[in-house]
């Protein structure tokens, strides 16, 4: 349900529109915005698409092979053969049960961890500004925006100061829009809208609040969704196993018809032919494998979660296994992220509590972006102001690099302006003295930079205050920021962590090359680098960017590991660059000047603490600030990885074999090799161990480097040692028809055990590069493979074995097929020996 509106609601007065809403400047009530929700529903556009328990149960069955498999033992029963036809559909469900279960557990786990890390609005409730989650704002609510707020809802500004919104998801326009309370015209296009805001934009810089309009499926952003493709892009590992899994697919089909084919000609009964074909292409295909890897994933990225890792978007997991180039901001990474206020100090370099308290002003006033720098100041000394009143404010953004706060004092009139010195300095024409302002010369200028670059060089960051006399206006703009007296310096420090140089060692040691990019000056970039020993192989800053082409900036950044004093525009281009140069580049950030670097990206990391729209723009959100815990998600996500392709490895390879074993097998035996069930029992049984393969150990040499997909390698590994599984697949025959003469039943039975037996004996071979007995897999996978193992044995010998049309063996038979078992084991591990040695692990394409 919409809110109905006579005219857009843009183009009404405010007290009509508040009207139309049942709505009050005062805010809802809890207990009315719980109704309101009831009727709205939940504030998120892809909140309908959430799978119910039944329909993630039926999407089990949506395989076109199931489908038909299930058909025709449909039609087997009519025809007859009821009993068969029942123990084929129970393993069918049952495997469907065990899909369910796995992929329904971790659905509901990564829905909880991105529940952590859920957007959050300060809005009007019970009379009281509250921090509520985004998604339970519903229409009519009074919502207070800042700097780095994600947009909840869409709606319209009921007041603001200097408030610029960033509207490029919409619009596509770089530049942010300035947004003011007052209604527009009904035929307004979107850029135009003035008073307009929209779900998805984010705040650039100053603050409003806004009622809500429309919320959730009803606003504008939802509507763009349902016409384009709301899934995000493909990663490379994403692409790489849908085509290879469609190949595989598509040429397992044809050969499962030729199977289907080549036993009708040999007059072997059509039912039975039918269901033996399609049953075998269940056990073949790799149509299950999208959701053997999400649930891979899934299960990978609670492990991270527990590391304090929480991955917002599952595929990325293979993008950071792949990353070798991380860049990241220096403060809370390389430093302790605590900024302190060394001292405020007077043009000549001494102490003054003057430049402080016009700071301390600046810092308490100021109602725009939250920063950790102002909190420094109100932290290093409590002053009191209640004498002084705001009058306006020129908020902080990241172009003029400055804020500006209006206050009067007693008759006065002042604006203090503090911000990066060189921003400062440039609409300063004097300096204070004893004596009075002075003019800022060239002279001056040079004493000024030298004192600056004395302190940056010992690691200080260093800002500049300025104040000018001004009259009393209705409205102050930044045109006022001229003319105005340069007060003083103020001099920050943020210590370097004590792990820092070892964090550094450990990201080097596992192939991930460390970059600094900052918004500080070139010699504190360097000193903290120096700092934590990190070498310095050379420093670009953001003016020397600013007059480079893409190509040359191409051949600079290959040498280049600290940027300094950069806009988030030109953080944006680094990025862009190193992955023009083939890296994987994972970027660090948690500010609102970080999203544009956060998106570009191949790996976006943000922290827990970080503004809204950095924490949505990121794939990885880190409980902790910190390089190290970076550093155990980066292991943990090549685990995960390494886990994903284990299954992959093992399960083409293990297709292919069984595809041309049972081609063969179909040329020259007079009866089908195994029936439909047992190929269906094999199937089920050996998903069992399969599915744990997510949590298996992996060996220390899988994750020492960045992995990334590789088509030819996976081909390669599967003709390998598929053929090895041909190999002993005909050797099986030969040692049960040529060798035991075994019958019908008695061959059946035989294939039926050592085939199970081959693939849980490859799931514990070929998980490893090692010799198998020289890397310990998990506990879960052992276990669950010697009981599979064990029920194979026993199987033969069970009151139920007449359910599956398999027949006790003979000892000899047993030990024989066993002696083959053995003899894979071996023929295994010398084809990983030359395989292995033949070929490095792929690290690329």
């Amino acid at each position: 349900m919409a809110v109905v509106e006579q005219e857009p609601y843009w183009s009404e007065p405010v007290d009509k529109l508040l009207e139309t809403l049942n709505a009050t400047k005062a805010g809802l009530s809890t207990a009315e915005a719980s109704a309101r929700q009831q009727v709205y529903g939940i504030n998120e556009i892809g909140a309908k698409k959430k799978t119910a328990p039944l329909a993630l149960f039926l999407n089990q069955f949506k395989n076109p092979i199931i489908i038909i498999l299930i058909i025709a033992t449909l039609i087997s029963a009519l025809t007859g053969d009821v009993v068969d036809s029942l123990i084929i559909l129970a393993i069918i469900v049952g495997s469907a049960v065990l899909s369910f279960y796995q992929e329904y557990s971790a659905s509901n786990a990564v829905d909880e961890l991105r529940a952590g890390v859920q957007s959050h609005a300060t809005v009007l409730r019970d009379g009281s500004f509250a921090d509520v989650p985004a998604n339970q704002i519903v229409p009519g609510d009074i919502i207070r925006l800042a700097a780095g707020d994600l947009i909840p809802a869409d709606g319209v500004v009921l007041e603001s100061d200097d408030f610029f919104v960033n509207e490029s998801i919409l619009t596509g326009e770089a530049f942010p829009a300035r947004k003011f309370a007052g209604p527009v015209a009904p035929d307004a296009a979107l850029p135009q809208r003035t008073n307009a805001l929209s779900m998805g934009a984010h705040v650039q810089t100053g603050s409003a609040k806004m009622v809500a309009v429309h919320t959730g499926v009803n606003t504008f952003y939802a509507q763009i969704a349902k016409k384009l493709t709301a899934r995000t892009p493909e990663t490379e590992f994403e692409r790489g196993l849908r085509t290879f899994g469609n190949l595989l697919t598509e040429v397992m089909l044809i050969l499962t018809l030729a199977v289907f084919a080549i036993n009708v000609i040999f007059k072997k009964p059509p039912i039975d032919s039918l269901l033996f074909s399609v049953a075998l292409a269940v056990g073949i295909t790799p149509q299950l494998l999208p959701a053997i890897v999400n649930i891979t994933l899934s299960k990978g990225s609670r492990v991270m979660a527990k590391a304090g890792v929480i991955v917002r978007r599952l595929a990325s997991i293979e993008n950071l296994g792949s990353m070798d180039v991380l860049c990241t901001d220096k403060t809370g990474t390389l430093t302790l992220g605590v900024v302190n206020l060394d001292r405020a100090a007077d043009p000549l370099g001494q102490p003054s509590e003057e430049v402080f308290r016009l700071a301390y002003l600046n810092a308490s006033l100021q109602s725009g972006l939250v920063n950790p720098l102002d909190a420094a100041i109100r932290s290093a000394k409590a002053l009191a102001i209640d004498s002084v009143e705001k009058l306006d404010e020129n908020p902080y953004d990241f172009a003029r690099k400055r804020l500006g706060v209006y206050v009067r004092e007693g008759e006065g009139r002042t604006l203090i302006v503090k911000g990066a010195l060189k921003s400062v300095l440039d609409v300063c024409d004097s300096w204070r003295t004893d004596a009075g302002p002075r003019a800022l010369d060239s002279a001056s200028r040079e004493a000024i930079q030298h004192l600056t670059e004395g302190w940056s060089g010992e690691g200080y960051r260093v800002l500049g205050v300025a104040t000018k006399a001004v009259v009393e206006e209705a409205d102050y703009t930044v045109a006022d920021e001229s003319d105005m007296v340069f007060m003083g310096f103020l001099l920050f420090l943020d210590p370097p962590k004590a792990d820092a140089y070892q964090t550094i060692l450990d990201l080097n040691a596992e192939g991930v090359d460390l970059r600094i990019i900052t918004g500080d000056n070139e010699l504190v970039a360097a000193h903290t680098a120096s700092a934590v020993g990190m070498p310095v192989k050379g420093v670009l800053t953001g003016s020397a960017l600013v007059r480079m082409t893409d190509d040359g900036l191409a051949v600079a950044i290959r040498d280049t590991n600290v940027f300094s004093d950069v806009d988030p525009n030109q953080k944006e281009r680094i990025i862009l660059a190193l992955k023009k140069m083939g890296h994987v580049v994972g970027y660090m950030g948690d500010g609102i000047n970080d999203a544009p670097a956060l998106h570009a990206a191949d790996v976006g990391i943000s922290v827990n603490t970080a503004v809204d729209v950095a924490k949505e723009a990121a794939d990885f959100v880190l409980l902790e600030n910190d390089l190290g815990v970076l550093k155990r998600g980066i292991e943990l996500g090549r685990i995960t990885f390494a886990n994903t392709l284990k299954y992959i490895y093992i399960t083409t390879s293990a297709n292919f074999g069984n595809m041309f074993s049972m081609a063969g097998a179909s040329l020259f035996l007079p009866f089908l090799p195994l029936l439909p069930k047992q190929i269906l029992m094999l199937n089920f049984m050996s998903d069992f161990p399969a599915m744990t393969i997510a949590s298996d150990s992996v060996d220390q040499e899988m994750i020492q480097s960045p992995r990334r997909w590789n088509i030819r390698y996976i081909r390669d590994y599967m003709i390998t040692f598929g053929l090895i599984s041909t190999a002993f697949d005909y050797l099986t025959f030969a040692v049960l028809l040529l060798g035991l003469h075994a019958g019908q039943d008695l061959f059946r039975t035989g294939w039926f055990v050592l085939s199970m037996l081959t693939e849980l004996l490859a799931l514990i071979v070929m998980r490893t590069q090692k010799r198998f007995y020289k890397s310990k897999p998990a506990p879960v996978l052992l276990y669950s493979t010697l009981a599979m193992g064990g029920l194979t044995l026993l199987l033969p010998y069970l009151p139920v074995n007449g359910l599956l049309s398999i027949v006790p063996m003979p000892v000899p038979v047993l030990l024989e097929l066993m002696g083959v078992a053995a003899l894979y084991v071996v023929a295994t591990e010398v084809g990983k020996h030359f395989f292995y040695k033949a070929k490095a692990h792929p690290r690329s394409k």
